[in-house]
């Protein structure tokens, strides 16, 4: 009798054709964003190398000429970078930022070292000195990330 109380199964493939494709909308509203925009990393990679070291206010004016955004713009993200930076590193913060692609930047927390006495002097070999004590301090380490070590290979 068991046999007989089995419910029938049903099936879901006929539902599945009913969805409509949610791609028939987007690109039409996406197009017109994307042509608008210039590529910048092309734009990047074409330019020549940089010959002298650029102050803040030269980097500012060319980040502002190669974007389109005015020199306040450029200048009001660097803060802002700035400020997240700190924010991620500073006393009680995670202790680690990472510019995605460029570079990371890490705090290392150093324990305190101990006045040695006696130690041999590198520099004078046969003499003893005195290694002061040293305090417990926070080392700032900046690692290069893929897309920085490659630039350095070109």
């Amino acid at each position: 009798m068991a046999a007989t109380k089995t419910p029938a199964k049903k099936t879901t493939a006929a539902k599945a054709p009913a969805r409509k494709p949610a791609t028939s909308k987007a690109p039409a509203k996406a197009a017109p964003a994307k042509a608008a925009k210039p590529a910048p990393a092309k734009a990047a990679a074409a330019k020549p190398p940089v010959k002298d070291k650029m102050t803040k206010t030269a980097m500012l004016s060319e980040i502002s000429q190669n974007t389109g955004l005015t020199r306040k713009d450029v200048s009001a993200v660097m803060d802002e970078l700035e400020g997240l930076i700190e924010r991620h590193v500073k006393k009680r913060g995670v202790g680690e930022f990472s510019l995605p692609g460029l570079l990371k930047v890490k705090t290392v927390k150093k324990p305190a070292q101990k006045a040695r006495k006696g130690v041999p002097n590198p520099f004078k070999p046969g003499e003893t000195m005195d290694v002061p004590a040293k305090p417990a301090s926070v080392r700032v380490r900046v690692t290069p990330l893929k897309k920085l070590k490659e630039m350095a290979q070109k």
